[in-house]
């Protein structure tokens, strides 16, 4: 038998797609050639293959070897197709039946001594098998716990091309993967240490609640990181869904942690002020990888010291905020990535940032509108949230922890607004106020009366407010509602939501 075929997948983005390997052994010169758009990665898999071909005890053909991944349209990227194209190499030279290896997916990336390494992206990957028909898939053993989680496939894992080998040779059992352990619930960031500051608790919990986006301005000390850090702690664990995605990204960008589970934590990224735009959107040579935004896909992600980010760091982020996903274009291929984040801004009024705030400051006006310039005001539109901290106190410092409440009370009453309003926007496919368009928020049943928008129209009229704040100002309003378990926000709603968008003082 001169030719054989092995099934593999190939990832764009967070989306696999089944890719069949061919080998075709042809008399001639003894040479390999890959086609079907291999990357660097994969032309140099003929070198990585024939070593751990021969270290694992098997005779390499001596022939015009020619390996064809189909479809031969879809760009091919990494090293996951190690393990497939030395199966299909060997039962092309009849080295090996390759009937045990019908209908089942092959991953893994070879070590030149024959050892099979775990790969990136093996969850979505499964993930994709499972979505095509396939009911079985082979992976190397240190991703056999991250393919586990994928219901409706059996998963079985190798640690060596040998152990294939004589799987297919002999029937020898391959690695069964451990069953998923419950990630263990371990002490983290609690709201009740944070230090008065009851307007930025409250601004917290409505982020929560609705999936708002939240800027925090005041002076060293004030505690806008504390919170921030603490916004996690608060929003529910995620479901089987948003589960698969969150891990799916962390998958692909090689960060999971050992053991392979599903994230169920809301993930917070909270990159340096440094940090590039491709680093924030995505991006790198060939395939762009997951920035810091999808990586934070269904948590926070926070921004310390924002005003210190470049200008074009701050604006690439714009369209992510607004649509939820990251389309990144390049040379090798475009793709597509999931980003519905929520964002917290945190700054200082001014570069000197003296601790006593305002009284202190040895800051020009003209410096202190320059610094705060930086935040676009494009970028802050699509800023829900906006509060302004004032420095703690003695007495609430000292008093810390002793009546505060802690997450696991303010997340009980952030689950339920949430499940208030996912019951209310099920027809429209939403599960967040935040993500309700501004449309069905203006038009019945949803309008609010007159005599509750009064203020919120005449600031719009006034230009103090854009189109976009009004409509913002009203998704907040029907989270307070939720959060009190009222049914629809009245004026007082749209008051505090006011309060909340402007940063002014109550």
């Amino acid at each position: 038998m001169s030719y054989a075929k092995v099934l593999s997948v190939g990832l764009v983005g967070v989306t696999g797609h089944l890719v069949e390997v061919e080998a075709d052994l042809a008399a001639g010169l003894p040479a390999v050639v890959i086609s079907g758009l291999p990357d660097t990665a994969l032309h140099e898999a003929r070198d990585r293959v024939r070593a751990a071909v021969v270290n694992s005890g098997q005779r390499w053909p001596n022939r015009r070897i020619t390996l064809n991944l189909l479809p031969a349209t879809l760009p091919k990227f990494g090293s996951a197709f190690d393990l497939a194209i030395a199966a299909a190499l060997l039962g092309g030279s009849g080295e090996l039946p390759l009937l045990p290896l019908e209908g089942v997916v092959v991953l893994g990336e070879l070590g030149l001594d024959g050892t099979v390494r775990p790969v990136r992206g093996v969850l979505p990957m499964v993930a994709a098998a499972a979505q095509a028909g396939v009911g079985r898939v082979i992976v190397p053993a240190g991703n056999a716990a991250e393919a586990a989680v994928i219901p409706g496939i059996r998963v079985r894992a190798v640690d060596t091309l040998h152990r294939l080998v004589t799987f297919v040779r002999e029937g020898s059992p391959l690695i069964e993967p451990s069953a998923e352990t419950p990630e263990p619930v371990t002490g983290g960031p609690d709201l009740a240490e944070v230090a008065g500051q009851q307007m930025g608790r409250r601004a917290l919990e409505v982020a929560a609640a609705g999936g708002h986006h939240v800027a925090l301005l005041g002076p060293p000390g004030a505690g806008k990181t504390m919170l921030a850090e603490r916004l996690p702690s608060i929003l529910p664990e995620l479901d089987d869904d948003a589960a698969l995605e969150v891990t799916a990204l962390h998958s692909i960008a090689g960060l999971l942690p050992p053991g392979g589970r599903l994230l169920r934590r809301p993930p917070l990224q909270a990159p340096h002020h440094t940090a590039t735009v491709p680093s924030l959107v995505g991006g790198g040579s060939g395939l762009a990888r997951p920035g810091a935004v999808s990586l934070a896909h269904r948590g926070v992600l926070f921004l310390d010291e924002a005003p210190e980010f470049s200008k074009g760091a701050l604006e690439a982020l714009r369209q992510p905020l607004e649509h939820g996903r990251v389309k990144l274009a390049r040379s090798g291929g475009g793709t597509e990535y999931p980003a519905r984040t929520q964002l917290v801004l945190a700054a200082n009024p001014c570069p000197c940032a003296k601790p006593g705030g305002d009284a202190y400051c040895e800051c020009t006006p003209l410096v202190r509108r320059r610094y705060l310039g930086r935040l676009s005001g494009p970028l802050l539109d699509r800023i829900d949230v906006q509060v302004r901290l004032m420095p703690v106190r003695a007495a609430e410092l000292m008093a810390a922890g002793s009546d505060a409440e802690s997450s696991a009370t303010v997340a009980k009453r952030v689950v339920a607004a949430r499940q208030a309003a996912a019951s209310r926007w099920a027809a429209l496919g939403r599960r967040l106020n935040a993500e309700v368009g501004g449309p069905h928020l203006r038009r019945p049943p949803w309008r609010l009366p007159a005599r509750d928008t009064a203020e919120l129209r005449g600031r719009l009229d006034s230009g103090s407010l854009s189109a976009r704040g009004f409509d913002r100002v009203i998704r907040m309003a029907w989270t307070i509602a939720d959060l009190d378990g009222r049914d629809r926000p009245d004026r007082e709603d749209v008051r505090e939501a006011i309060q909340l968008r402007t940063g002014e003082a109550t």
